[in-house]
């Protein structure tokens, strides 16, 4: 159980960095705001983050047959290169980068996380629940691999991620993007920490 934690923790940093950075840009914003878009952020980033597990999950299923002697490494790899990924964009990406990059499916990512206050709608926060969910997909494969119950790591997963999110809503209205990088890096270092317990230690 301790591993679902700290993998949903880990899969939760994308979406808890872009709340954070939404409520940075929302502080002139009322009470009332903040906690709609709190709401929002909490039941987008969170549904959207215990979706994608399953869809991975369903699909290493499928192939787990196939790759049954190299399962652990692949999904060993598949972890260590998202949380390679993170500690990447957060120590050699720049900020508009990273922010570019967590938003990259939407053309005009940034002009939404630039302009939150005005563009925050339902339109807007499924764009955002997808473009951080979806290292989420990759990582459900790896559920596979793990002495658990997938369906209920799943919803682990999307409870973590919809505290995490609406928590920072209130931290980044608070304290600006100060802990944006961190929570990232936070992330990083746990998804390489699984990825390496699965491959050496499974």
């Amino acid at each position: 159980m301790i591993e679902v934690v700290l993998l949903a923790i880990a899969l939760a940093m994308d979406a808890f960095a872009v709340s954070i950075g939404l409520g940075a840009k929302s502080q002139k914003q009322s009470r009332q705001y903040i906690g709609r878009l709190a709401v929002y952020a909490a039941l987008y980033f969170g549904i959207a983050q215990g979706v994608m597990p399953v869809i991975g999950y369903l699909l290493g299923a499928a192939l787990l047959g196939w790759l049954a002697a190299a399962a652990p490494w692949i999904g060993g790899f598949i972890l260590i290169g998202l949380g390679g990924k993170m500690l990447y964009e957060v120590f050699l990406g720049s900020k508009e980068a990273i922010a570019d990059q967590q938003l990259d499916i939407s053309n005009n990512a940034t002009l939404v996380r630039d302009n939150a206050e005005k563009y925050i709608n339902h339109r807007t926060m499924f764009t955002l629940a997808i473009a951080t969910s979806i290292d989420a997909m990759a990582a459900g494969f790896t559920l596979n691999l793990l002495a658990l119950n997938a369906w209920l790591a799943c919803v682990i997963i999307a409870i973590v991620t919809a505290v995490f999110s609406a928590v920072g809503i209130y931290l980044g209205k608070k304290s600006g993007t100060y802990l944006e990088d961190k929570a990232e890096a936070l992330g990083g270092i746990v998804l390489v920490l699984i990825g390496l317990k699965i491959m050496f230690f499974s």
